[in-house]
Formats: C-alpha cells, structure tokens, sequence
C-alpha cells in the first residue's frame, strides 16, 4: 500500500538526496523545497484517508511544523527523528499514532536491548515502530544510523528482524544508497523484506512511478508498503501524479 511522508529539515518540508544527509550540511542535494507548510500535507492526506504515513524531523528546527502537521490529521501520522524514551510519550500526546524510533536504539555499533525494552515499558509496542534504514556493504545490507552515515554491526536478515518484531507495531526501512535518486526501488530488499519480516514494513528508497507501488505490493506478499517522495507531483516530481497513488491505493485495499 502507498504510504505518505512528510519529510521536514529546517522547519520546511522537502525531500532530499539521502545519502547526502550530513551533520556538517556539506555536500547536501535537495530535491524539492515546499512553499506550502507540513500541516497542508498533513490535511491533504487525511482527506484521501491515508494511514501510516510518516513525519520525518530531519535535524533541529523541525518540531514546530511536526506539531502542526500531527494537529491536522490526529493519530494519522506516524513521527521519527530525534525519538528517545524522554519525548515518545508527549509525541503520542500531541497526536502522532505511533514513534518512530532510529539511532537512539543502537550504541557502538549494536542493539541496544535495555533502551528498547524501557521504550517499550513506557509506550508499549503497539505504538512503537523501529526504523532498521540500510546501506549495503559486501551485497549485504547493514543498518546505519546517524544520517545514515554510520554503519552498525546489525545486519538485516531473520534474526534481526523476529527479536525486534517482539517490541514493536512495524517497520520502517529507507533503502538510504537510492533514496531520492527516482531511479528504482531495490527489488531485493523488498523481497528480503517480504521473507525477514513477522509484521509489516514500509520500505522507502527510489520510487520512481506508479509501477513500483504494484510490484512492491506483489513482491512484499501483501505485507510491505511502500513510500512515495521525490517521484511525486506533489513534491516536484514528474514519475507519479499523487492522485493516481492515492486511486490505486484504493484498488489495491479492495483486493485484499
């Protein structure tokens, strides 16, 4: 199924080149700045019924418009960045249907089991969803966190992906070596999505028409979504118009 998203970086919504992303900001490559705010996104989706869609705060200055996207559609958006045990809590509050949680979970290179598992305590792992983005390295996928620019020693596969599905709702996996590039998905992390994952997934990274939400939908078993940015009309994109998503999002829930 199409997932929205509603990406923020100092306080805008735009959609960026991922693997560019730094904490220096060098070498950044955006792709589309909004003039319109996150909140108009936000009211947008909530129209067209779209759930599961994510709010991304990517870097400081991006909590105001968070907030008024999550007032817009209540419990309709999901929210990630910069989510530890302190602030999961008030995100729900203010509205957000689930956390995303990211780096905050893994330290040296590793899970880290006690941080989860107090998340967990704290919002209970309905609410929860963890966020395992990946570079590939030796045709293996890694997770990396930090912008994406750090790898970790957790590579995704079975066992990864059935201990952490014991603490969470969903999963969230940004294809970070094609994400924004509208070049493609990665065809086989889907399908190793697909085969790794007890829940569901939403995998994002490369969209680049309208085809992409079928196949991923096919080979995902039913159980993966996937997230549209770059590609889309609404974004500056030329490779799928926003309303033939959300209208074959619609075919595709009445097939199930």
């Amino acid at each position: 199924m199409f997932r929205p998203c509603i990406d923020i970086h100092e306080g805008r919504v735009k959609q960026i080149v991922g693997g560019s992303l730094s904490d220096s900001g060098a070498g950044l490559r955006t792709n589309f700045v909004s003039t319109r705010p996150a909140a108009w996104y936000a009211k947008l989706y909530r129209e067209d019924q779209l759930r599961g869609g994510h709010v991304i705060m990517l870097g400081p200055g991006c909590e105001e418009a968070a907030r008024s996207a999550l007032a817009a559609y209540p419990k309709g958006l999901q929210i990630g960045g910069g989510i530890t045990s302190n602030n999961a809590a008030g995100w729900l509050e203010q509205g957000a249907s689930h956390v995303i949680v990211t780096s905050w979970v893994f330290r040296e290179g590793r899970v880290d089991w006690e941080r989860l598992a107090d998340l967990v305590r704290i919002i209970g792992r309905e609410q929860l969803v963890i966020d395992l983005s990946c570079r590939v390295r030796d045709g293996r996928y890694f997770v990396v966190t930090d912008r994406w620019q750090k790898f970790t020693s957790e590579e995704l596969g079975h066992d990864l992906f059935a201990r952490m599905a014991e603490c969470c709702a969903e999963f969230l996996v940004h294809a970070a070596d094609v994400e924004g590039l509208c070049r493609g998905i990665d065809l086989q992390l889907v399908r190793g999505l697909a085969e790794w994952s007890p829940i569901p997934a939403t995998y994002a990274g490369g969209a680049k028409s309208l085809e992409d939400l079928t196949t991923v939908w096919r080979e995902g078993r039913g159980r993966v979504h996937l997230t549209i940015g770059s590609a889309l009309d609404i974004f500056g994109g030329s490779g799928v118009a926003y309303a033939d998503a959300v209208a074959l999002n619609r075919s595709l829930a009445g097939n199930v």
